[in-house]
């Protein structure tokens, strides 16, 4: 039996024992009890190597120690009091955010950030400064096709991807999509209701697929001209992944909103949205919360991310190995490109490696050998491990994908064909 059928018949997924997890994710096809590092251990004791970093989120690698000790240090200090006070590693956090998302525009005037629990509630909370800033009447955003900015109702309707809309219709109205990478596409969408231009440096969700800096100038000057805002979705692209501290920091443009998440907590929940003074002054006592955004267990964990990653150079790291992990790669037979930016890359896989299969089962074939990937299109292979992965891991886990593609197809078992969810 396979990996994945032993841990779904686990977890009552094949006829034994009700699962007390809902169906939105599939039968978990391993349960992990502990990790250190780029290594995962399940509850049998196999060791696996995390290429994946939980979609981009264990940027450090996991159970990082200083990270552990300054959570566990805040939960014997103070863990929570309302977002009506502030706390000392809240404070501390979002001034060095600031700090990092101006040092790649050359921004002098500071910004301010507000603290939310995820990335989607980031997109979320920028979705309404937005409206708030220009008032009724210029309410409409626009997103590009196969674009995700989260699963929430607006952040669904400001996905790019129609076939995720249609179980959950109506959605919230004032949402619009242009072709990635197009700028006559998004200048054609473009009218006096469009406020606010969304998009991903990189596209994860679609593949990986980097934007092109003339596509982003062009739509730095569409929104100059325009009266627009641009927001820049850096919930899987920011501190560091892509190389630079944020994606949008490659293109050399300004952002208006900047959100972020998953790497910055390095594990523990938090998001964040960033704004100029200008634009944040446009919310109100009142117009947007979070019970828990911000709160102190959470910015305790943030505060000591920043500061390993910024002793550890992060975005050069993700340079070096991500150049290292591209040459490794592209070395597979079968492995007929490489894209990304920095430690986010994607293997196109040609009809040699999938022999009949899809990536995502491919995937399940990787985890079955011991290498977390997942197939992030039918037929590419997404990797985001830490960025602390050494080059010994990198090239026992690229020989982990090539013994994969050498087999050939799996069995028969629709559990071993199961994709890694997104």
């Amino acid at each position: 039996m396979s990996t994945a059928a032993a841990h779904a018949e686990a977890m009552g997924a094949g006829g034994g024992d009700h699962c007390p997890i809902m169906p939105n994710y599939g039968p978990p096809p391993v349960r992990f009890v502990r990790g250190a590092g780029t290594e995962l251990f399940d509850a049998d004791g196999r060791r696996y190597l995390d290429f994946l970093g939980g979609l981009a989120v264990t940027s450090l690698g996991h159970s990082h120690p200083r990270i552990a000790a300054a959570i566990a240090d805040q939960a014997g200090t103070l863990m929570h009091v309302s977002n009506l006070f502030g706390t000392e590693p809240q404070i501390e956090v979002a001034t060095r955010l600031d700090s990092l998302i101006r040092s790649g525009t050359g921004e002098t005037e500071p910004g301010q950030v507000l603290f939310q629990n995820s990335g989607a509630e980031a997109n979320e909370a920028a979705i309404k400064l937005a409206r708030r800033h220009h008032g009724r009447g210029r309410h409409v955003v626009l997103s590009a096709f196969r674009s995700f900015h989260g699963r929430t109702l607006a952040t669904l309707a400001a996905t790019g991807q129609p076939e995720k809309h249609e179980p959950f219709q109506p959605l919230p109205e004032g949402f619009r999509h242009a072709a990635w990478n197009d700028l006559d596409a998004f200048e054609a969408a473009v009218d006096p209701t469009v406020g606010a231009i969304l998009l991903e440096p990189l596209q994860g969700e679609a593949g990986v697929l980097p934007g092109d800096p003339g596509f982003f100038s062009g739509i730095r000057r569409l929104c100059d001209e325009r009266g627009i805002l641009l927001i820049m979705d850096e919930v899987q692209t920011g501190l560091g992944r892509t190389g630079r501290w944020f994606g949008f920091h490659h293109h050399g443009v300004r952002a208006d909103i900047v959100t972020m998440a998953k790497a910055l907590g390095n594990g523990v929940p938090i998001g964040a949205v960033w704004a100029p003074t200008a634009i944040a002054a446009a919310f109100r006592p009142g117009d947007h919360g979070s019970t828990f955004g911000g709160q102190p267990l959470a910015t305790a964990a943030a505060r000591e991310g920043l500061r390993v990653m910024e002793e550890i150079d992060a975005p050069n790291l993700a340079l070096t190995r991500g150049a290292e992990l591209t040459g490794l790669l592209e070395a597979i037979p079968g492995v007929v490109g490489v894209r990304g930016l920095g430690l986010l890359l994607a293997a196109e896989l040609g009809e040699d490696a999938l022999r009949g299969r899809t990536a995502g089962e491919v995937a399940g074939a990787c985890l079955d050998a011991g290498l977390v990937v997942n197939g992030v299109t039918p037929t590419s292979i997404r990797f985001a491990p830490p960025l602390t992965v050494s080059s010994t891991e990198l090239a026992e886990g690229v020989a982990l994908l090539a013994g994969v593609l050498a087999d050939g197809p799996i069995g028969d078992d629709p559990d071993e064909n199961r994709e890694v969810d997104r």
